[in-house]
């Protein structure tokens, strides 16, 4: 992936903070592309081919390591 500095940034509130997801690539259609999720200090990168499918995994990736973290404390 050609690293540019086009992204596009969603910002989801939420009781326990802001989800905040930053989207690189995925243009032209069916390229590869990167998503980075972040909340309250963790943060997950995810890369894949379809766009909706890797924000969704990221956001599942998130919620799992928020999860583990709060397990653990």
């Amino acid at each position: 992936m050609k690293k540019s500095k086009d992204y596009e940034a969603v910002f989801l509130p939420s009781k326990s903070g802001v989800i905040k997801i930053y989207i690189y690539g995925f243009k032209p259609y069916g390229s590869w592309g990167q998503v980075f999720t972040s909340m309250n200090g963790v943060s997950v990168n995810v890369k894949g081919y379809n766009r909706k499918k890797t924000i969704i995994r990221s956001l599942k990736k998130l919620n799992e390591s928020l999860l583990n973290i709060k397990e653990d404390q």
